[in-house]
């Protein structure tokens, strides 16, 4: 149990860390409400990303951890977690999907496209999937985009127009 809560903490760090990291993204965007929708619903599809896996991963731990035990090896460890994703073929091609997804699309889109856009630590989004989900990875580097092109929209709003 001990550590989905060193998960859960680490995972708010490291998305404290992008908010600061990005502060100008943060602030709210001239002449616009805090958060557009499209940012409210990929930040509910993320929420509800994490509430979930953290409620599997609960489970997990209950069934399989014993008292004291290696959360690294042995029984109830995330290498039994990562073994028990591979059990039988459906379980295994799940597995193997999300597994490229998170640690070689993710990075990569988000290392390029956030330079490209100029997000800062861009890399801390694939960091951030490893103790939140890979749903709320993309969800929340979604949301960013989104925000940063509210903020490109309402400063052309504002800009005046050369004579």
């Amino acid at each position: 149990m001990v550590s989905l809560i060193v998960h859960a903490i680490v995972g708010v760090l490291v998305v404290v860390w992008i908010v600061r990291a990005n502060d100008r993204l943060f602030a709210r965007p001239a002449g616009g409400p805090a958060l557009s929708a499209l940012e409210v619903a990929f930040y509910v599809v993320g929420v509800a990303s994490i509430a979930l896996g953290y409620y599997f991963n609960h489970q997990f731990v209950d069934q399989y951890a014993v008292p004291g035990g290696n959360p690294f090896w042995g029984a109830g460890s995330w290498q039994q977690f990562i073994a028990l994703g591979y059990v039988n073929p459906a379980a295994a091609s799940a597995s193997q999907d999300y597994t490229i997804v998170n640690v070689v699309l993710l990075p990569l889109f988000t290392i390029v496209d956030g330079r490209r856009r100029g997000i800062r630590r861009p890399w801390l989004f694939f960091v951030a999937s490893l103790f939140t989900s890979c749903a709320f990875a993309y969800a929340f580097y979604f949301a960013v985009i989104e925000r940063q092109h509210r903020h490109r929209r309402s400063a052309a709003a504002v800009a005046p127009v050369p004579a």
